[in-house]
């Protein structure tokens, strides 16, 4: 994740985040995942010109609001079952770079309860909206 802080096109950028947001859906293509829901970890990083995200009046309409972000997954998950983590990341990813302000996204799932041994298993995806 360190290197798209660094990458050229976002040097211009303020990054929004959205970390560790916990969601129960169904995914999975095993019988065993069809079946329920599992617990799932979305984190999603914004990446906003700086021209298009500094407020001068202090008003939420001057800046991407943090209910974008949220409200975007919620869409993305009324949707029904998703086989993948790589489809569920993709999907979240092309619907935050729809947004006209995001130049980049980051989006990233875990799942937190899939082996005893670690922590999660999870896919990360980069994307910078082509200008």
């Amino acid at each position: 994740m360190l290197a798209t802080l660094f990458h050229p096109e976002l040097s211009d950028c303020r990054r929004l985040f959205l970390r560790n947001y916990e969601v129960q859906i169904n995914i999975g293509v095993h019988d065993f995942e069809k079946r329920g829901e599992q617990r799932v970890l979305i984190n999603v990083d914004l990446f906003i010109p700086l021209a298009l995200s500094t407020p001068k009046a202090d008003q939420l309409d001057e800046v991407v609001d943090y209910d974008f972000m949220r409200a975007t997954i919620a869409r993305r998950m009324a949707e029904g079952h998703i086989h993948l983590q790589e489809t569920l990341c993709d999907d979240v990813a092309r619907a935050m770079l729809a947004h006209p302000k995001v130049r980049a996204v980051r989006v990233s799932t875990e799942k937190p309860d899939v082996y005893p041994d670690c922590d999660s298993v999870g896919v990360e995806v980069f994307q910078v909206k082509e200008q």
